[in-house]
């Protein structure tokens, strides 16, 4: 009887040392610090909430949510939805619909994936972007502060500060690619363009970015502490 009661005690305590282990939660990535008509996953977002990797962020019509996530900010506006996830050790998130903007301190504080594309400033100086979605392969990605990164596996390309963009993912699917900033050369023969051969993308500028109309931007990147 004393030799079973060792055994159960055993067990308890083995019990309680494992449970903090495997009930602990993973990094948080960011903190709600404005919300309105927004949510995460099926309930509310509230200010003061932690985001964690794999929380689905989404808006009404009318509504916004901003997360602060280390040196970046990130604003969820009207009718949009992302997923919040980690690209190695930078927050990230996933824009599946809508539009986002994000603010950065420096060039590795954040990325914004929309499907196979990757969004991220280009230097370590204060930087703006925002990214709408407008189908499953196409987006517009504009630079209002700094410049940004757009990168397609191993096509890398740069949007200058003020520059807008409408990008077109996977281009092989369409019948001719069209010339984009870098120049593409002559026509072939009276033929449609020639699209490289490692070009995961093509992009069509669209117009100019000159007001900045971002979330208290003086308040976002007047400090590299405080994006």
């Amino acid at each position: 009887m004393s030799r079973l009661r060792e055994t159960l005690a055993a067990l308890v305590s083995a019990s309680l040392l494992l449970t903090p282990v495997w009930g602990a939660p993973s990094s948080s990535l960011g903190t709600v610090v404005y919300a309105d008509g927004a949510h995460m996953g099926a309930g509310a977002a509230s200010v003061g909430a932690t985001v964690f990797g794999g929380d689905r962020l989404s808006t009404d019509q009318s509504g916004s949510i901003q997360v602060r996530a280390g040196a970046a900010r990130f604003l969820l506006s009207g009718a949009s939805s992302a997923t919040f996830a980690k690209d190695e050790a930078t927050p990230a998130a996933i824009l599946t619909r809508g539009s986002a903007t994000f603010s950065t301190a420096n060039s590795k504080a954040f990325a914004l994936r929309v499907a196979s594309a990757v969004i991220r400033p280009n230097t370590d100086q204060p930087t703006i972007g925002q990214v709408t979605v407008l189908g499953p392969k196409e987006l517009v990605v504009k630079s209002t502060r700094g410049s940004l990164t757009v990168a397609v596996e191993d096509d890398v390309r740069v949007i200058a500060e003020g520059t807008s963009y409408r990008i077109v993912l996977e281009p092989s699917d369409t019948p001719a690619a069209a010339q984009g900033p870098r120049g593409a050369g002559g026509r072939n023969s009276g033929g449609p363009p020639i699209k490289a051969a490692r070009s995961r993308f093509i992009w069509y500028a669209i117009g100019f970015t000159a007001v900045v109309t971002f979330f208290a931007v003086h308040e976002a990147l007047e400090s590299s502490d405080r994006p």
